[in-house]
């Protein structure tokens, strides 16, 4: 909520319009509701799933329709908003959520294998991956993985996601393991190394970076700042997290002197008589030759 609320009000959106489905007494999370009025939302909708989407981008009888709609869920929902773009601005097509970490024998396993479950338990379809040039690493946080999974209270999802979209990869050094990561461009990418600032510059593709051994992805998502609503399936290559410049449009605004016409407006004939669009150069003739009577 705060993360898609925050930087529409900063942008100030004129109406800010919150959809959240409800539980099964029929009532919305509490939780939500507060951070939701902390925020600034304007008016919250009791409906979710792809329906939600569709409400918004159309309009019923008791819902507006938007002009945009920003938020990730689930693949009903980013399919609703693939259909509806177009008709509705939208932020990206989020899909399930997932982590790189590129690691060398300076990171600790246990803090690693956790890192990489953080991100398993959201979903069957999350993807968690390691990226070392340490052989002796990379076995020591599979063994750690498997011993925390058994603790875990979504252990059955986690398993699944591992898996199904679980690696752990061994590369010749970090140089390699960051042209990787680049290729794959994920949501979050960790640098658990011994020199994360001095790693940075060859990272060119991901959605957030967490530098160092303390900077885990939860503490990206909840506390850091930065907004964690990110692009994922490798998105990031061309995409950016959702930010206030989402919620801004620019205009390009045009004026001409006569002067500025008459020594550039037959250029513009021209180009329009090139493309055969004697309507476009008439346009701008008819001006050229009021200037010559007057």
């Amino acid at each position: 909520v705060l993360m898609c609320a925050v930087p529409a009000k900063v942008a100030k959106v004129g109406e800010l319009i919150m959809a959240s489905p409800v539980g099964k007494t029929g009532q919305m999370n509490p939780y939500i509701l507060a951070a939701a009025r902390l925020a600034g939302v304007d008016r919250v909708l009791k409906v979710g799933g792809a329906q939600s989407i569709a409400a918004l981008a159309y309009g019923t009888e008791t819902i507006p329709a938007v002009d945009k709609i920003v938020g990730p869920g689930n693949i009903f929902v980013t399919l609703a908003k693939k259909m509806v773009f177009g008709r509705v601005g939208i932020d990206s097509l989020a899909g399930p959520s997932e982590i790189l970490i590129l690691a060398d024998e300076t990171a600790e396993p246990r803090r690693v294998a956790a890192d990489l479950l953080s991100q398993a338990e959201h979903d069957p379809e999350a993807a968690a991956i390691l990226l070392t040039d340490s052989e002796d690493l990379a076995e020591q946080v599979r063994c750690e993985v498997l011993a925390q999974l058994d603790k875990l209270d979504r252990k059955d999802i986690a398993e699944l996601s591992l898996e199904r979209n679980g690696f752990i990869l061994v590369c010749r050094d970090l140089e390699e393991a960051a042209q990787w990561a680049n290729v794959s461009a994920p949501e979050h990418l960790e640098l658990c190394v011994a020199n994360p600032f001095g790693m940075l510059h060859l990272i060119r593709h991901a959605g957030a970076i967490f530098l160092g051994h303390t900077a885990c992805e939860p503490i990206g998502d909840y506390i850091a700042g930065p907004n964690h609503v990110l692009p994922t399936n490798g998105t990031a290559r061309f995409s950016s997290p959702l930010g206030t410049e989402d919620f801004l449009k620019r205009s390009s605004i045009i004026s001409y002197t006569e002067a500025g016409l008459a020594r550039l407006g037959p250029h513009a004939v021209r180009l329009a008589t090139i493309e055969g669009l004697d309507a476009h150069a008439n346009s701008v003739q008819v001006r050229l030759e009021d200037l010559q009577e007057s």
